[in-house]
């Protein structure tokens, strides 16, 4: 078994471009100094909701949600109660949120009581408690997403081959970093994405390095800490079962990993297993299906075609949530066969992001945030598809730019945009445009003339009165569009890798 293992490790060295730099402490200091920096700067300006009653926005959630589990019992976080009102702001992520939220509920509370006071501290807002807030953001950044970023790019200069030019190594570290669509949702908007994607980002980085039984421990924490962290399950359980089924050995192999998740996530609900009651209060806040197939103008299938198809009118939300389920299993199914017929390190990443667009494009209750979930899986194929990635970036801050001006954060995406420009446009990706044919050059151009010509539409015209929202359809269609494409190109990239056509050529020989 050793053995095997060994071989699929030096099996997976040859299918990595190989960096020619590797992280020093230095450099990477100055890298994490730097991103925390930017995140703290962002920090600075305002949030989702503030000064807007009555419901506020996501940073009042938040807060909301900390009151919640600092003065109720663990059993009434997901009951709609005299002291827990659901339509004011009910928690709807997975127990581990609610074990974060009550973490740092003791934080605050220890220094600003009155901003978690059970009923009276429904929309607070002061400049101490804001830097307290801030903060747990920041701590949950340095906590989670930094050290699994580290990790990842160590385990990648070390372990894969082939050479990208001086620098590659600390250039992927500030992509993953700098990705400016998370600092300003983290950062400006308030959330805590970066536990989640964090912890993602460790379970990959742990199956890269052949940890595969922490990687399920990681991953599952991720699911339980926000759901939407499923949109990765196909590729990390295609992969991991393609693998198993390669050694001779592989019911205990799977046995293993299905342990490490049943009892990751019993420990985690173990609050809500008293009775199945219990449990589907909690699951029932976890699945929006109320609200409907979309919300505002996500750039996925579903809002994009309701200009011609009008879903909500057409379909009752069980045959929406049907079609939903069809299409994002027709979305992602190609990629996962891929992975179990012929598994490696390089279709597995290719894999999450295939699996992430699918759930993006296809499933129910998209929000435009969730286009975080591609864009982390492209950041670490940045020294593949370096061109993919900055053009999946600036779709991705498109695609949020309403929600974000909602939010007045203009002066910081224009900031961390034109920043993370400078940053991405380093020698490498400057050697590799000159080698592109002027017809690929104006291809990549030309978005970006569409992108800027749409961000200028939307802060200087006013939009014709019998159609308020023109721009924000046009942004939608636009980056739908993108995403459209990026998506077919990376199933593509996936279809037509090595180990893939290896796997073809030895069955037709069987055969």
């Amino acid at each position: 078994m050793a053995r095997k293992r060994s071989t699929e490790a030096a099996e997976a060295i040859s299918e990595f471009p190989r960096s020619s730099t590797t992280l020093t402490p230095s450099t990477t200091a100055m890298i994490v100094l730097f991103a925390a920096l930017v995140r703290i700067l962002v920090s600075l300006g305002p949030y989702s909701g503030k000064g807007s009653p009555p419901m506020y926005g996501d940073y009042e959630a938040q807060r909301h949600w900390m009151e919640i589990t600092l003065h109720t019992p663990t059993r009434d976080w997901y009951t709609n109660t005299s002291s827990n009102n659901l339509s004011y702001w009910g928690l709807d992520y997975p127990p581990l949120t609610a074990y974060q939220s009550l973490s740092h509920a003791l934080l605050i509370n220890s220094s600003i009581p009155e901003s978690l006071a059970l009923f009276s501290s429904r929309g607070f807002e002061s400049h101490r408690s804001k830097l307290l807030m801030r903060w747990t953001v920041l701590l949950s950044d340095f906590l989670f997403f930094f050290p699994a970023a580290i990790v990842f790019v160590v385990v990648y200069c070390r372990r894969f081959g082939g050479s990208w030019g001086e620098g590659s190594a600390p250039w992927l570290l500030a992509m993953i970093l700098l990705n400016p669509c998370m600092i300003l949702i983290d950062h400006g908007h308030f959330q805590y994405n970066c536990i989640s994607l964090g912890l993602t980002l460790g379970a990959i980085a742990a199956i890269l390095s052949g940890h595969e039984l922490i990687a399920a421990f990681l991953f599952s924490l991720a699911i339980n800490h926000k759901q939407m962290s499923i949109y990765y399950a196909p590729a990390f359980f295609s992969h991991l079962l393609g693998k198993c089924l390669k050694r001779r050995n592989w019911i205990p192999e799977v046995l293993k990993l299905g342990l490490v998740v049943i009892v990751t996530f019993m420990i985690i609900w173990w609050p809500y297993l008293y009775s199945m009651e219990a449990a589907k209060k909690v699951l029932y806040r976890l699945a929006p299906f109320d609200r409907g197939i979309y919300e505002d103008y996500v750039a996925n299938f579903w809002c994009s075609t309701s200009v011609i198809v009008k879903w909500k009118r057409l379909f009752s939300i069980g045959v929406l949530k049907f079609l939903c389920l069809c299409a994002t299993v027709s979305g992602f199914l190609p990629s996962c066969y891929l992975q179990m017929k012929a598994p490696s390190d390089r279709t597995f990443l290719y894999g999450l992001l295939n699996s992430s667009f699918a759930f993006y494009l296809f499933s129910y209750q998209v929000h435009e945030k969730s286009i975080l979930l591609p864009l982390l899986p492209a950041s670490l194929l940045a020294l593949q598809e370096q061109f993919l990635f900055g053009q999946l970036v600036n779709c991705g801050l498109l695609s949020m730019f309403p929600l974000l001006l909602r939010d007045n954060l203009i002066l910081q995406y224009t900031a961390i945009l034109s920043l993370f420009g400078l940053i991405f446009f380093d020698q490498n990706v400057r050697h590799a445009w000159d080698k592109l044919s002027v017809r690929r050059r104006l291809l990549l151009v030309l978005p970006l003339l569409l992108s800027f010509l749409l961000h200028l539409m939307y802060l200087t015209l006013r939009p014709p009165g019998k159609y308020p929202f023109l721009f924000e359809a046009l942004i939608m269609l636009f980056c739908f569009s993108q995403f459209l494409c990026f998506a077919i190109w990376t199933n593509i990239q996936q279809c037509t890798s090595l180990d893939f056509f290896n796997w073809l050529k030895a069955r037709k020989k069987d055969l």
